[in-house]
């Protein structure tokens, strides 16, 4: 019988289990596409495997995690490859969308320019203040304000807009 990979004190599947969401729907959002969301999830864990940060308390693993996420997201958004594939999709009929709860916010949250998705995510989704979200993504609280103020304002226009088009039908 296989002994479970150890994190420090924790086996990784309780570790995977607590943040494995979070760390799917965090890359999800950044990337759109639910292939690449799943490929940062396991490079994620397999940076936590690889590297064995010590942790001073869970927010601090928690921090880590999402910080990783978010550089991995950013690499792959950067990669010529990424670019590449982009331009050949785009010939492609869409995704079923059957990973996404088809609710209008979370459509509306997606089609978000990736500056405005990243904030609003990591604000309304999972929970985070200005001041944390400031530290993950090393800029200034009152950039992150204003990111937030005109995500909400892109937000609210479109749902307006889509409440207006339910009305004329």
């Amino acid at each position: 019988m296989e002994k479970a990979s150890m994190v420090g004190s924790e086996p990784l599947d309780i570790i995977l289990d607590r943040y494995g969401n979070m760390v799917l729907r965090l890359a999800f959002s950044c990337l759109k596409n639910r292939a690449d969301a799943e490929d940062v999830l396991q490079d994620v864990f397999l940076k936590l495997i690889e590297k064995q940060p010590a942790f001073e308390s869970e927010d601090h693993r928690r921090h880590w995690i999402v910080r990783v996420t978010i550089n991995l997201c950013r690499n792959r958004l950067r990669s010529p490859w990424r670019r590449h594939q982009e331009l050949t999709e785009m010939n492609l009929p869409a995704d079923d969308g059957s990973w996404q709860d088809g609710s209008e916010v979370l459509e509306a949250v997606m089609a978000l320019p990736a500056k405005y998705r990243e904030v609003i995510h990591l604000f309304y989704y999972e929970d985070y203040s200005i001041a944390q979200i400031s530290a993950l993504l090393k800029k200034k609280e009152a950039t992150i304000r204003s990111l937030l103020f005109r995500g909400r304002g892109m937000l609210r226009e479109t749902l307006k807009g889509a409440v207006e088009l339910e009305e004329d039908l």
